[in-house]
């Protein structure tokens, strides 16, 4: 009885415990602004709900990403923000939740009113250095469902005061369904929406070495002269070609040296690729000065993430054309954080490879923390990123390098924590059309690794039309001659399992076997007498058939099937030849007379048949010419058949 209330208590330990759980995951959670002012000085702490950890993930975090209303930003947990000028400034938040089993928190904004300016040293910018006078990213990665802040920073490297213009491409054509809805767009210095169809220029972009050197101080960085910088009539056309939404946005006023940023929120859409491992982009674009055509452009890639883990792996693999990919380099990026307590002075990132993937391919095209590649067979005291092909791996290894650890003493900027590797590969010269997946090791020195998600690769259908003709053959009929043509549908060059569905078209001739039948007839005066009838029965047929399989290819030569098929008489002709004998008495000892007749009939869709069928081909099973033969069993008696025949699929 003891041993009985024992389990009864754990078991309802168990429910309440698992139930609180469920109610705690269902619970929007929220996130308060707080600051403390002094003067112009603020000091802003995000008031954070509990984490919900990963069982065997490094510790759960919250990150923090801070817009002050003024069009700075930073990515501090408890940032220092001091304003140049009075005024209410909408202060926003967006929390990330690394490593955790529930939804982001959601925030609302605050208004800070500045009243006094009691400190002018503004050496002090809470936001982030651009690089290249332009650049393009996002608060954290997509998850379906979920709010992203997409960031948008732009300088003016001219020496001239400019007004320009911003583009912002999203939603690429490639998905069938779109992947965000933009939300809300905030600016802070007049930038204004517009809505054009043609691009229009004062002038036509000319600079000159005379520029570069005016007395006059009119200049342009050579950065911005770069001549792929120069079509933006093609930049703009492929743009579009590529993305089905744009914003765009013009500014004026903008001094020499000024940095401006734009903020987006987006909101991914339910029907977004929940696949872990897709990519997806936005891409930007920058005109200094709407008057010529230099621009600058900036792609951002980003990762579907079911979960903000910041160690990933991840592809543009995820949804191919095997008919286009032959010779195509696919892309594959591997993130990573140090959350240690102290910095890594190596990390090895050991990654499945597929057979598919040719390895001596291998191209590695961007890397963070940036370093060149190692030499081989040396052994070097610098920094370098090592490439080491194994048979179904290859391991990036940085040596030498100094990567702070997120918990580590004193270390507030979570960016530099994080490292990254870009490299393509490309296919290997037999693959083939099959789904494969990998994942990466994750090693910080000599510490446990760090597993990431697997990353997939899949192929779309495709679609293959076969052309097919080939003869009947039935045993069971009479002089039977049968010939037909038909056109086939299946996804392209399957691997293994796929479905097929054809539509054949045949004409069949054949005779029935000769019938004799007596009958006794009355004459007018009442006499009987004996009368037979022998016929003879032509038939000739065009039929209309439809077989459903499923196929297996054995391998690259050899495929079995079976399915179902339909058979139908469009049109059904039959001619038949009478023979009529009239014999004395009801005997055929005494013939009187013979007689000739014949009879004609036609239908149309007439005679249905239904059965199964049983497939075997040699030849190029997958594309190309292939031979094969067929046997259906009818469920109608006398019209099972065998079938010989050729086969072309595209």
């Amino acid at each position: 009885m003891r041993n009985l209330v024992f389990l009864l208590l754990v078991a309802f330990s168990c429910n309440l415990a698992f139930s609180q759980t469920v109610k705690n995951d269902t619970v929007t959670r929220r996130a308060n602004i707080k600051y403390e002012k002094k003067g112009n000085t603020v000091y802003f702490l995000a008031d954070l709900p509990p984490l919900f950890p990963i069982a065997g993930a490094p510790p759960a975090r919250f990150t923090n990403f801070w817009e002050f209303g003024d069009g700075t930003f930073s990515k501090e947990s408890e940032p220092k923000k001091k304003y140049k000028k009075k005024g209410d400034y909408k202060v926003n938040l967006s929390v990330t939740n690394n490593y955790d089993n529930g939804k982001p928190p959601k925030t609302r904004p605050k208004t800070v009113a500045v009243t006094d300016i009691t400190d002018t040293d503004f050496s002090d910018f809470a936001s982030i250095p651009i690089a290249d006078g332009y650049t393009i990213f996002a608060s954290r990665e997509p998850v379906p469902e979920e709010e992203l802040v997409v960031v948008v920073s732009y300088e003016n490297q001219l020496n001239y005061v400019a007004n320009g213009k911003l583009y912002l491409f999203y939603n690429e054509k490639e998905f069938k369904n779109k992947n965000f809805d933009l939300i809300e767009t905030r600016t802070h210095f007049n930038e204004k929406e517009v809505l054009e169809n043609d691009l229009a220029f004062a002038k036509e972009s000319n600079y000159t070495q005379s520029y570069l050197a005016s007395a006059s101080g009119f200049s342009i960085p050579k950065n911005i002269l770069n001549p792929t910088d120069e079509n933006l009539e093609m930049t703009i056309s492929e743009s579009k070609s590529l993305f089905n939404n744009n914003h765009i946005l013009e500014f004026d006023n903008m001094d020499p040296g000024e940095i401006r940023n734009v903020f987006f929120t987006f909101k991914t859409t339910p029907e977004m690729l929940k696949d872990t491992s897709a990519i997806v982009k936005m891409r930007g674009v920058y005109i200094p000065d709407r008057n010529y055509k230099t621009h600058k452009k900036k792609t951002l890639e980003m990762e579907i993430v079911t979960s903000h883990d910041p160690n990933k792996m991840s592809s543009n693999a995820a949804f191919m054309n095997y008919r286009l990919v032959r010779f195509k380099a696919l892309n594959f990026k591997i993130r990573f954080q140090n959350d240690g307590e102290g910095p890594a002075r190596m990390i090895r990132l050991e990654s499945d490879i597929p057979d598919m993937f040719d390895k001596s391919t291998l191209e590695v095209t961007d890397m963070y923390p940036k370093c060149p590649i190692c030499p081989k067979d040396e052994v070097v005291n610098y920094s370098c990123l090592d490439t080491i092909i194994k048979e179904k791996q290859i391991h990036f290894v940085f040596r030498n390098i100094y990567v702070p650890g997120s918990n580590q003493k004193n270390v507030t900027e979570k960016d530099s924590t994080k490292g990254f590797v870009k490299y393509t590969l490309k296919f290997a010269k037999d693959f083939h059309k099959k789904k494969t997946k990998s994942r990466t090791a994750i090693y910080f020195d000599k510490n446990e690794p760090v597993i990431t998600n697997y990353a997939t690769t899949r192929f779309l259908p495709g679609i293959s039309i076969g052309a097919k003709a080939g003869y009947n053959y039935f045993p069971d009929l009479k002089d039977s001659k049968s010939y037909f043509v038909a056109a086939t549908v299946s996804p392209f060059k399957s691997y293994r399992w796929y479905w097929q569905v054809e539509l054949q078209n045949g004409l069949n001739n054949y005779k029935s076997d000769t019938t004799v039948k007596d009958f006794i007839i009355t004459s007018e005066n009442g006499n009987p007498h004996l009368q037979r009838i022998t016929s003879n029965s032509e038939f000739q047929n065009y039929n209309l058939e439809l077989p459903i399989l499923v196929r297996y290819n054995l391998n690259n030569y050899v495929g079995i099937g079976a399915g179902i098929q339909g058979n139908i008489n469009i049109s059904k002709k039959e001619n038949t030849d009478l023979i009529i004998e009239n014999f004395e008495g009801q005997k055929d000892d005494y013939l009187m007379n013979t007689e000739l007749a014949n009879t004609k009939n036609s239908e149309t869709f007439s005679d249905f048949k239904a059965g199964i069928l049983l497939d075997l081909t040699l030849g190029f099973a997958r594309i190309g010419p292939t031979f094969g033969t067929r046997y259906n069993m009818s469920f109608d008696k006398n019209f099972n058949y065998w079938q010989v025949y050729g086969l072309w699929k595209f």
